[in-house]
């Protein structure tokens, strides 16, 4: 009784251990391929449950989503000798398993080497753009340099059974040192560019200053002009008022000139004049009629 109680122990861990060895799980997101001394027997793409021949065939599981690298920023030397720090970042599937296992091994050892291979097909491509212009990068062209960069780096790793299905360029600065040149020469510029425009503004301000005092000069002579016009018409016609006045009436024309002289000048209490008594600018104080 007790060696069939041990046997059945024993054929119960048999299996469980036979069928450890059989059955393994793909999941969702990842592919397996089966291997058996070095050579492919299965590969498994879809999630679930999956058969191996036990302790003969060995499982690889590798990731099927696209994976992500994100290489150091590189400077790059561009056609012009432009100067840029690029910073670029790809994203790659595992096409191939049993190249991949062969070539690389591992997703760790995959982006170290995605990421020099990136690099060195962004300073090769970008090597022949300039910094603007119609083959600049910072033109619409950009996205040319992007698919280039891509082309090359999958003929780099295509016996690595890898694909990249993108490259991309996140941003092109310009080294610190360069920017700071840059930023001076550009404030130099600025600056130069104010004091031409405040010259011009002066230069501008005199002219209209100028041009407003010649309008001014010619608006009061024009002014002047017809005042002194009608001036001399208005003397004219109150001489001709005078004259008509004179030869109607002698005498009170006389008298209200007399009075008009003695209004201007006798204006105030302290006005003080020496003449003789008998003169004929007092003649109207003597007598109404104005005889001498």
């Amino acid at each position: 009784m007790q060696k069939t109680h041990s046997l059945i122990v024993f054929l119960l861990l048999a299996g469980v251990i036979l069928l450890s060895q059989s059955a393994f799980i793909v999941t969702q997101g990842y592919q397996a391929m089966v291997l058996q001394f070095g050579d492919p027997k299965a590969t498994y793409t879809e999630p679930g449950l999956k058969w191996k021949t036990p302790f003969i065939q060995q499982v690889l599981i590798f990731p099927k989503m696209v994976l992500g690298v994100d290489p150091q920023p590189e400077e790059v030397i561009l056609a012009d000798q432009k100067r840029l720090v690029v910073d670029t970042f790809g994203r790659y599937r595992i096409k191939d398993m049993l190249a991949f296992n062969n070539k690389v091994g591992s997703t760790e050892q995959a982006e170290l080497r995605l990421n020099n291979i990136i690099n060195s097909m962004t300073r090769e491509v970008l090597g022949t753009a300039t910094l603007s212009g119609d083959n600049g990068v910072l033109s619409p062209k950009r996205a040319d340099f992007m698919l280039k960069i891509r082309e090359q780096s999958n003929l780099a790793v295509k016996d690595m059974g890898i694909e990249i299905v993108d490259v991309r360029i996140g941003r092109a600065d310009l080294p610190d040192q360069t920017s700071a040149a840059i930023y001076d020469r550009m404030k130099s510029e600025r600056q130069r560019e104010a004091a031409q425009f405040r010259a011009e503004g002066q230069q501008i301000s005199q002219e209209t200053k100028s041009n407003a005092e010649n309008q001014r000069t010619l608006l009061l002579a024009d002014a002047e002009k017809q005042a002194q016009i009608l001036r001399g018409e208005g003397d004219a016609e109150a001489t001709k008022i005078y004259a008509e006045a004179y030869s109607r009436d002698p005498e009170f024309y006389a008298f209200y000139r007399s009075l008009q002289a003695y209004r201007e000048a006798l204006p105030g209490d302290n006005t003080t004049m020496i003449l003789a008594p008998d003169s004929d600018f007092f003649r109207f104080f003597k007598d109404e009629q104005g005889k001498k």
